[in-house]
């Protein structure tokens, strides 16, 4: 359903003119029930000029009266024959001044988080370049050093269905090109029918090619004399009257 145009201004002026309930009118401007209501106790959009959506050619008065009769009459944005065939003006997203300058944050939160995305969807979702895009990929931007990677949707440079339907077609076009992801991207199990269909891995060789046969038997060490062990107590344990006594007998006379 198109919603009108400066829909918090309209919510104001139909607040403020009309007897129509909240919830008929955040219906109609897209908001919710408990935001008009703040709109009523001056607690949201202080300060808003109301629109005038019956001079602006979004409303008759023919409607208002209707929901104002009927609490269950849902307003209706008035056919605009000028706006019939328009196309939807084709180009990047625009991105207010104020908040150019935390795109660089949202390009390295999507490059971190969501690696399965194209340069294309991600300059599409949040307004930006492909060169900027592959600067902060490589690392290369010029101020990477003091970038920290911040939701996009927190930034108010998307919605989070907007974020969530590209990452789901992305998902889905990986999957139907039969690829397996990487560990920096989101893990996905493998079919069966891909699983077989791989090479088999290199497998480390549990046998030396006839060691199987080999035995002790043929061991030419083992045929070679025993060598005696020799222990510790064998070297302090001299047999009495060695060389020493028979240098003794050769001095007497």
């Amino acid at each position: 359903m198109a919603k009108p145009l400066m829909a918090k201004a309209t919510a104001v002026w139909l607040v403020d003119n009309t007897t129509i309930s909240f919830k008929q009118i955040a219906d109609f401007v897209g908001m919710h029930e408990l935001e008009v209501q703040g709109i009523a106790d001056g607690d949201v959009a202080a300060g808003v000029k109301g629109f005038d959506p019956i001079a602006n050619n979004q409303l008759t008065q023919e409607e208002i009266d209707k929901a104002q009769n009927n609490p269950l009459h849902k307003l209706k944005l008035k056919f605009n024959a000028a706006a019939a065939g328009e196309e939807k003006r084709r180009g990047p997203r625009y991105t207010p001044l104020s908040k150019r300058q935390d795109r660089p944050n949202s390009i390295l939160w999507l490059v971190k988080f969501h690696p399965e995305l194209s340069d294309g969807q991600i300059a599409k979702l949040v307004g930006t370049t492909k060169p900027t895009i592959q600067s902060i990929r490589e690392r290369t931007h010029w101020n990477i050093a003091n970038m920290q990677p911040i939701d996009p949707v927190a930034l108010g440079l998307c919605k989070q269905s907007e974020l969530d339907a590209i990452v789901q077609k992305a998902a889905a076009k990986k999957a139907a090109e039969g690829g397996v992801m990487s560990d920096d991207e989101r893990r996905k199990l493998v079919s069966t029918e891909q699983s077989l269909e791989m090479d088999a891995a290199p497998k480390i060789p549990t046998a030396i090619e006839g060691l199987e046969t080999f035995s002790l038997s043929d061991d030419p060490v083992e045929e070679a004399e025993e060598e005696p062990i020799i222990d510790a107590d064998s070297f302090f344990n001299l047999p009495k009257g060695g060389a020493e006594d028979e240098d003794e007998d050769d001095l007497r006379p």
